[in-house]
Parts: structure tokens; C-alpha cells; sequence
């Protein structure tokens, strides 16, 4: 499998321990067709390091900043997601009540509904499985940048471990939809 999606490498641990199923994006300032689109269902999961940001998560403790540019010679790639869910949300109380759902604070939700604020905010619904064994390829100029999407060298994914049950993920699945759901009604 090749089909990446960059996320920061403290919200794929999180998705990789079961604390969430939740991923907030808007896109990277690269996207094809200028805005966020899913061209893939079933995904590696590419972790990044340069725009973590303790100051936007709600235990700052956990990442440290990194320069500008700088990623790992070598990257893990250690699960592959389903994206069973992609749901749009523009109203910010909306997005509040989805807190305890992310490893975000209330100021990365503000800072991602402001930027491209005609645009909506997507919430991917992910269902997580853990590579028997993670597997480290070499970073590539071409993983580099603003991007949500790419294709990296060929990761087996044989004999994948759900991080959740089938009958826990479609649970928080069902609450997430549920607060979604409310705002258009």
C-alpha cells in the first residue's frame, strides 16, 4: 500500500491508542484544487512532526516544537486507517461540543475555522488498525510540504490488529455523528 495521509505524529498516537477516531482538517496550503478533498478510503498513516504545536493541544506536555523543514531521516509508519466518515462543519459550537472527542484545545479549533473561513471544517472518522510490525521507510523531499495526501513507498499492511472493537468504534461513531447531526436539524 502506498496511499498516505500526513497527520501529526501525536494525533496518530492518539488514534493508535483508541483515545480517538477524530481528525480535524481543513487541508494543507499544497491540496490539489486549492481545498480538502478525500481521494482515499483506506489510508497509511504518515506521522509529521513541524507544525505540532504544544499550545494547541489539550496536554502541551506531550510534543515538543520542532524548526521549520526539519522531519526524521527515517519516518515509522506503524498503522493504516479506514476513513469510514467525513462530515463538514462550519458552526464553531458545533465543533466545541466535539472536544472531548480530539486531542485538541478550544484555540486549534478557533485557528482552524478561521483559516479559509468559507470553507468547512472536515471531521475524518477513522478506524484504526496497528501493523503487526511498524515499518520505517526513508523520508523524500517529494512527503515533504503543506499537504494533506501522498504516496510513499510500498508498506505491507497483511495481518493488521483493530486498535478498537467494531462495536466500540461505531459507538463513538454514533455520538460524533449524533452532535453533528443536532446543528442541522
Amino acid at each position: 500500500m502506498q496511499q498516505a495521509l500526513k497527520e501529526w505524529s501525536i494525533a496518530i498516537k492518539a488514534l493508535e491508542q483508541g483515545e480517538t477516531i477524530l481528525l480535524l482538517r481543513k487541508g494543507g496550503i499544497r491540496e490539489e484544487k486549492g481545498r480538502f478533498e478525500v481521494p482515499f478510503r483506506r489510508v497509511l498513516l504518515y506521522p509529521t512532526y513541524e507544525h505540532q504545536d504544544p499550545a494547541l493541544l489539550k496536554q502541551p506536555n506531550l510534543v515538543d516544537r520542532v524548526e521549520s523543514g526539519w522531519h526524521p531521516e527515517t519516518i515509522e509508519i506503524s498503522s493504516i486507517a479506514d476513513i469510514t466518515d467525513v462530515l463538514q462543519v462550519s458552526d464553531a459550537d458545533v465543533v466545541r461540543s466535539l472536544l472531548p472527542f480530539h486531542i485538541w484545545n478550544d484555540r486549534f479549533v478557533e485557528e482552524r475555522l478561521k483559516w479559509k473561513p468559507r470553507s468547512p471544517l472536515y471531521l475524518l472518522l477513522l478506524r484504526v488498525f496497528r501493523l503487526p510490525q511498524p515499518q520505517k521507510i526513508a523520508y523524500q523531499e517529494a512527503y515533504g510540504g503543506c499537504r494533506s495526501w501522498i504516496e510513499i513507498e510500498d508498506v505491507a499492511v497483511d495481518q493488521t490488529i483493530p486498535v478498537l472493537s467494531e462495536t466500540e468504534y461505531q459507538e463513538r461513531v454514533s455520538k460524533i455523528r449524533s452532535i453533528v447531526e443536532r446543528s442541522i436539524s
